[in-house]
């Protein structure tokens, strides 16, 4: 039977998950980029909203929901064939065409976010294709695995809101892409800052408002899951905010717009996997180590390493989804102030656990996301011209410009 309240809060949970890629996740991505290519990240990411949106009613859905082997789902849900208007989705007090839709956002963000990874010198028609192919073969699949009743459920591994399912499946493909593709001409001594700091703030705060439909929304109800799981989100973005805040500061003398609102993102993707899990301490606890763990992945990745995984996409959101993720293990107790662990499950146990749902989808999406990339290489190419990419992706592939005087 449908729940009313429950029902209503879904709505506004998947509102709010839109609203972060549409326009939370745009602006953030467009003020990092050089003035030239910020229509390209715009259009790239309502480009992908629409198709993938197409994409999970064809196929997305029935491949990670629907009743099939541990590894995906069947086809017996393909364009939502069977499921009546009032159905409501199991275990839940929801219709499952709501369940469908919300589920269809985190289908929609995760791909955004590997945006992040590519800007300013991949081909559109590259990242078009990419995405459809990266959803049928590696998202669906692993949200099946996790949350469509694949074998990383049965093993029992915690995954509240997509640490595993969103953030590492992001992360992974980010990195791949960012190798493959190769970095941006004058990477990294002479890449331009971001161009708009204030955008990028802006964009941040709406990622920030809309994480409450992501996390607390994963509760699939209006009860005292969602409220814990909104109140962990918030104060672990707020507390790696501080810490990212603090590093720059200690560390430059002088601590920036953009370091402090990366470090909240930083939080948000941190205390995802475990945010209906955990009590305050938990989120506090995600905040730090997400804090100063992504940072230092930041400087790891684009210093040391020398990858041009442009908007940091696999040091903020890769490596926060797997730090939050195993931290579950440790912060879900009854004694800090979570749901507590599984019966006959110790800390430790659970811990082996959750690394190998990390582990294991990391591995796979690494294969998988090499092999999407060369085939989209072989058919559509996959970089732009050097002249191309000095003009600008802006008129070069969509003859327009951000900002006309």
């Amino acid at each position: 039977m449908v729940n009313g309240a429950d029902t209503a809060w879904i709505l506004t949970s998947t509102a709010l998950v839109l609203f972060m890629t549409l326009p939370g996740l745009a602006l953030f991505y467009a003020g990092l980029v050089r003035t030239r290519n910020i229509l390209s990240v715009l259009m790239q990411s309502v480009s992908i909203a629409a198709l993938r949106s197409l994409l999970w009613l064809r196929a997305g859905y029935t491949l990670a929901f629907a009743e099939g082997s541990p590894w995906v789902g069947g086809l017996g849900k393909m364009m939502l064939a069977g499921v009546t208007r009032g159905q409501v989705f199991d275990g839940t007090g929801i219709p499952e065409s709501l369940f469908f839709m919300f589920q269809m956002t985190f289908a929609i963000i995760t791909p955004a976010l590997i945006v992040g990874a590519f800007v300013e010198r991949i081909k559109f028609s590259a990242v078009l294709l990419f995405c459809t192919l990266w959803l049928l073969l590696v998202y669906a699949p692993v949200t099946h695995w996790v949350w469509g009743g694949g074998w990383l459920g049965s093993m029992g591994v915690k995954d509240f809101a997509g640490g595993i399912v969103v953030h590492v499946t992001a992360g992974v493909a980010a990195i791949v892409l960012a190798v493959m593709l190769g970095a941006r001409t004058g990477f990294p001594s002479h890449v331009q800052p971001p161009h708009a700091p204030w955008m990028v703030m802006v964009g941040a705060s709406m990622l920030w408002v809309g994480w409450f439909g992501f996390n607390a929304g994963s509760a699939l109800s209006a009860g005292a899951d969602a409220g814990m799981a909104m109140l962990v989100t918030h104060v672990s973005a707020a507390t790696a905010t501080l810490v990212w805040i603090g590093i720059e500061w200690v560390r430059f003398g002088k601590p920036s717009l953009v370091g402090a609102v990366t470090g909240t993102i930083a939080g948000l993707a941190t205390i995802t996997p475990a945010s209906g899990f955990v009590g305050p301490i938990g989120g506090l606890t995600c905040g730090l180590a997400g804090g100063f763990i992504c940072y230092l992945a930041v400087d790891v990745i684009r210093n040391r390493m020398r990858i041009d995984d442009s908007l940091d996409v696999m040091a903020v959101h890769g490596v926060g989804g797997a730090t939050g993720t195993l931290l579950t293990a440790v912060l879900m107790g009854a004694g800090l102030g979570g749901v507590g662990l599984d019966e006959g499950t110790s800390v430790g146990s659970q811990f082996v656990v959750q690394f190998t749902g990390v582990a294991v989808t990391a591995i796979y999406c690494a294969i998988v996301s090499i092999i999407i990339v060369m085939v989209v290489k072989a058919t559509t190419g996959l970089r732009v011209s050097a002249d191309e990419e000095r003009e600008g992706l802006d008129l070069a592939s969509h003859g327009e410009t951000g900002y006309n005087t």
